[in-house]
């Protein structure tokens, strides 16, 4: 590198460290807007220069020693607590939050010109998510019962302490199940359920149906359809839109299917995300249609339990290692045509299990045209069942129009999938 070249990228991690600052800053500052301006320990002002101190200690460290970073940290750290404690005296509140965001700020901004600079920001533009969620996170803490704090941590300890000892190798004679992966993928699974949860819980019956249905469907969609068909049973007026929920759910579904899948096996996306996105878009329209505009202020409350619930995660992990193996032996036995009807059987019960069972196998044991078509089996068999759990519990009012979408949207994903068979 040239003098010039060297000065720049040094200039431009500098900006990034500056940068980092001001994001930061910007949601302390917004925090505490009320707060006289002498009155504040640290605001958009100070956490800009925070960010911008520890870049520049940092570029002076590195041909001067680390005692250089070391002495302007515990300088600015100092300073720092001196001003919020005094704050604190004065307005009889205490918090750390400041005091560790202006030391995050300083930390980040130092890894902007040490490190990798696209992680420190990374991590700064969580730390800002982290800083501004403050309320919601806290309603939704102490909303959380002890049941559900104790599945999470020992759902975490098992994982933590028990994954690294699991054997990551297949254990069976048909080569079918590795502990290690079928633990690791349900946790994942597992994870991305909760975020829904989470959704769902923090905004609880303060969501609209098609909002409850976008969270309940990346849950569970199968609990969604129970929940919303069995208050269109007590609401007939409101059915369409408890059935616009459900197709909401569906197409979360779809949507989710599609995102792991590629995700494990990059090689499905070319015939698995059309069919998908077509049948999703499908979904989408029906529930528009539904919808209207009449009955927006309904209201739902999900009754769908813990994802991370020790027993819930040991359950899918069990489902897929049954899958697995069934797929191994029908592969062995019978051949990849097999493989459909174990698809359609399994995405009754969970087409999540089935997803990953197809992704983790191909390619592999099983083909990609296999897995696909496996998959969009699966996808089919699931949302047939559920059209058929609406009109069960929910009666005709929101069963038939389920049915139908959901009819339109298959045959959409039949279409787009014979057209790439022939193409």
């Amino acid at each position: 590198m040239t003098g010039n070249s060297v000065e720049i990228a040094l200039l431009l991690r500098l900006a990034a460290a500056l940068a980092i600052g001001l994001l930061i800053g910007l949601e302390r500052g917004w925090e505490t807007r009320r707060a006289e301006g002498r009155t504040r320990a640290a605001g958009l002002r100070t956490f800009a220069l925070s960010g911008l101190l520890g870049g520049a200690s940092a570029a002076l460290a590195l041909p001067l020693g680390g005692f250089v970073f070391a002495a302007a940290f515990l300088g600015y750290a100092g300073a720092l607590i001196s001003f919020s404690i005094l704050q604190a005296q004065a307005e009889h509140r205490f918090s750390m939050t400041t005091v560790i965001a202006g030391l995050l700020a300083f930390c980040l901004g130092a890894m902007a010109v040490t490190g990798d600079e696209r992680v420190a920001i990374a991590a700064a533009v969580a730390a800002t998510l982290i800083l501004a969620l403050r309320e919601p996170l806290h309603r939704w803490l102490a909303g959380l019962s002890w049941e559900e704090i104790r599945a999470v941590l020992v759902l975490c300890a098992m994982t933590f302490l028990l994954l690294p000892f699991l054997p990551n190798r297949t254990i069976d004679p048909w080569d079918a199940i590795n502990p290690y992966e079928i633990w690791l993928l349900a946790i994942l699974i597992a994870i991305i359920s909760f975020g829904g949860y989470v959704a769902v819980r923090l905004f609880g019956s303060r969501l609209g149906i098609l909002a409850t249905g976008l969270a309940g469907g990346l849950a569970s969609s199968t609990a969604t359809t129970v929940t919303l068909s069995r208050m269109a049973r007590k609401d007939p007026a409101s059915a369409r839109l408890f059935a616009a929920g459900i197709l909401v759910s569906g197409m979360v579904m779809m949507l989710r299917v599609a995102t792991v899948a590629i995700a494990l096996a990059p090689a499905l996306a070319a015939g698995l995300a059309p069919p998908l996105l077509c049948a999703a878009f499908g979904l989408a329209l029906g529930a528009l249609v539904l919808a209207g505009k009449r009955h927006r202020g309904v209201e739902a409350r999900l009754d769908v339990g813990n994802p991370l619930a020790l027993g819930t995660t040991l359950r899918l992990a069990g489902l897929l290692a049954l899958i697995m193996l069934s797929v191994g032996l029908v592969l062995r036995r019978v051949g990849e045509a097999g493989v459909l009807a174990v698809a359609g059987l399994s995405g009754l019960a969970d087409v999540d299990a089935v997803t990953i069972s197809m992704a983790r196998l191909s390619p592999g044991p099983l083909g990609a045209a296999t897995a696909t078509t496996a998959i969009l089996v699966a996808v089919c068999s699931n949302t047939l069942s559920k059209a058929a759990i609406a009109v069960a519990i929910g009666g005709r009012g929101v069963g038939i129009p389920v049915a139908a979408a959901s009819l339109l949207a298959l045959a959409g994903l039949a279409a787009t999938m014979a057209w790439l068979y022939l193409a």
